[in-house]
């Protein structure tokens, strides 16, 4: 048993339950009583809802621009109140603010809300992820193999997103400091322009690009580490392949090429295990 792990696990724990107004267990109290000296816990449940509000704009930003400090704030404690964090790490809660949204009845009025949360969620998500390079030398698997059994893999960062709603358009409209653009997404949000996006780094930031209905239903099959061949099903024929190669180099998309592993080699596949 590590005393110092669990002492910290127990001082953590006594910390979230400060936070959240919660009574902590025997062993957590006495934790408590040491973490209240160092950690100041009572201005800690002072402030907790600012530290929520916090916590989420960084994370949020386009949903908070669309409805106001205020709105946010009221938010962030709704969310704090319903979802609290289960970790001591502030910077990983609030993943389900979209869903939470989406139950809350004030914002009816605009129904494309949490989709724009989620493409900020993407977007955090993107440029948190893990680095990767392209692997230029596996690409050329693609004339010396038939589409049933390859594959290609999207860098990690990547993410993918549809809505029913102009989520780009409300995106870029207020990440400007004027109010240009903004008669284009009215118009945009009254003829409820669908869009889906791809959301892929561009240096340490996240770059957001439209794409049709047949490239994103491909970039989907790829995610799903389907086969060259299945994919092009799923995109239709409407997806020119050249073109879209082109595309994924030029914006990063792209990661490598794989050979699908044979049935009996799939158990020996990492990336199955």
């Amino acid at each position: 048993m590590n005393l110092a792990v669990d002492a910290e696990a127990l001082r953590q724990s006594a910390l979230l339950a400060a936070l959240l107004g919660a009574e902590p267990g025997p062993h957590a109290r006495l934790a408590e009583r040491g973490a209240r000296r160092h950690r100041g816990l009572g201005a800690y449940r002072a402030n907790a809802a600012s530290i929520a509000e916090r916590a989420l704009v960084a994370a949020y930003p386009t949903l908070c621009a669309l409805i106001g400090a205020e709105d946010f704030a009221r938010l962030a404690r709704a969310l704090w109140q319903q979802a609290p964090p289960q970790r001591g790490d502030l910077a990983h809660w609030g993943h389900d603010l979209p869903a939470f949204i989406e139950t809350q009845r004030d914002f009816d009025e605009w129904p494309y809300l949490a989709d724009c949360a989620r493409l900020d969620a993407a977007i955090r998500r993107c440029e948190s992820a893990a680095d990767a390079q392209l692997e230029r030398d596996t690409l050329a698997w693609l004339a010396e193999h038939p589409s049933d059994v390859l594959r290609l893999r999207l860098l990690p960062s990547v993410q993918l997103l549809a809505s029913a709603w102009p989520i780009a358009m409300l995106h870029v409209a207020h990440q400007r400091e004027d109010d240009g653009g903004f008669a284009e997404v009215r118009a945009a949000l009254a003829a409820r322009r669908a869009e889906s996006v791809v959301v892929a780094r561009s240096g340490w930031r996240a770059d957001v690009a439209v794409i049709d209905a047949p490239m994103f239903a491909w970039m989907q099959a790829l995610q799903a580490r389907c086969s060259l061949a299945e994919a092009l099903q799923a995109a239709g024929g409407g997806f020119e392949f050249n073109a879209w190669l082109v595309q994924a180099l030029q914006r990063g998309w792209l990661w490598k090429a794989e050979l699908i592993p044979a049935p009996e080699e799939k158990e020996h596949d990492p990336d199955l295990a």
